[in-house]
């Protein structure tokens, strides 16, 4: 539970106490590469914080075809928030990349600490902004950019997940095919460019 009590502590007034009073709605997990932590069709009230490792949400389409939604690395939170917050049947699997240790948070948690501490609402209004805007953010660049633009945008936005995903997932969630990706990376290399990290984004 310490890596989610600093991350709370860093962006919150959580007191140590505070959050030993409300850790009984918090769960600890460990979860091995390549684990299903949830399925389409069932509902949940929770979603999870990853301590250590990485996580993918995706859906799969008619033919079967793996569609990633989202990545949740350290200190980043991923789940299905139409189910979470609307019990709606969940829409994504949710699946361990690496070995992982998360955090368990159900929507109980979030609902007594906003009542208990005082700006914990205005966090996780933030955290749900950060989101939306870096989610308008994608669906702008999967309609209108090349696929070289593309994949050059995910780099700036995420270099600290390129070395740890296979092409193929990266290919996925930027919406093209892995052998696409293959040339669009000789490319950049035969033309000696390395895209420049510009911040580094939320995953979750």
């Amino acid at each position: 539970m310490q890596e989610f009590k600093n991350y709370l502590q860093r962006f919150t007034t959580i007191t140590d106490e505070q959050f030993t009073d409300l850790s009984s709605e918090l769960k600890i997990r460990v979860a091995t590469k390549g684990e299903v932590l949830t399925v389409t069709s069932s509902k949940t009230r929770s979603f999870f914080f990853v301590c250590k490792g990485l996580l993918r949400s995706y859906i799969l389409d008619r033919y079967g075809k793996q569609h990633i939604i989202q990545f949740g690395a350290e200190n980043s939170f991923i789940g299905d928030r139409n189910s979470v917050g609307f019990e709606e049947s969940n829409r994504f699997y949710v699946e361990a990349v690496e070995d992982s240790t998360i955090v368990v948070v159900n929507l109980n948690f979030m609902d007594l600490a906003v009542a208990s501490i005082e700006n914990f609402a205005l966090f996780n209004t933030r955290r749900l902004n950060d989101f939306i805007g870096e989610s308008q953010q994608r669906i702008s660049y999967l309609l209108s950019d090349s696929a070289e633009d593309r994949y050059t945008h995910f780099i700036k936005l995420f270099p600290h997940l390129n070395l740890r995903l296979p092409q193929t997932m990266i290919a996925s969630y930027i919406g093209i095919t892995p052998e696409s990706l293959s040339r669009i990376r000789k490319n950049l290399v035969k033309r000696n460019i390395e895209p420049v990290p510009a911040r580094v984004a939320h995953v979750g």
